[in-house]
């Protein structure tokens, strides 16, 4: 099955992505923070794709990125951000992102 690691502080939204991708048939853990991604990273579990916010307190989703490549450069990584600016984009590819989505996402997406 299709492990997916999401990173995203609000835990609402983290449930509602969780159960989005548990009803279409993939296995999603949430995390709430960076601290909690690495816990799930390094604690056994292989992820096929991490999704994560961008804006999260103590540690944001570009740092998450460029330190989870240090260890792991072909694991795919989606950002997710609330701040809809082209520079945004830019920013999450620039440290290693595949695929950088804008909030709120829709079903299309």
């Amino acid at each position: 099955m299709f492990k997916i690691l999401v990173v995203e502080d609000d835990r609402e939204i983290n449930r509602t992505v969780c159960s989005f991708l548990l009803q279409n048939g993939f296995e999603a853990v949430g995390c709430h923070d960076a601290n909690e991604a690495f816990d799930a990273m390094y604690g056994g579990t292989l992820f096929d794709l991490i999704i994560s916010d961008i804006m999260m307190p103590n540690m944001d989703g570009f740092e998450l990125t460029r330190k989870l490549r240090e260890q792991n450069s072909s694991l795919p990584i989606w950002g997710l951000t609330a701040n809809a600016q082209a520079n945004e984009r830019e920013k999450g590819l620039s440290c290693g992102m595949n695929l950088c989505l804008f909030k709120p996402l829709t079903l299309d997406v």
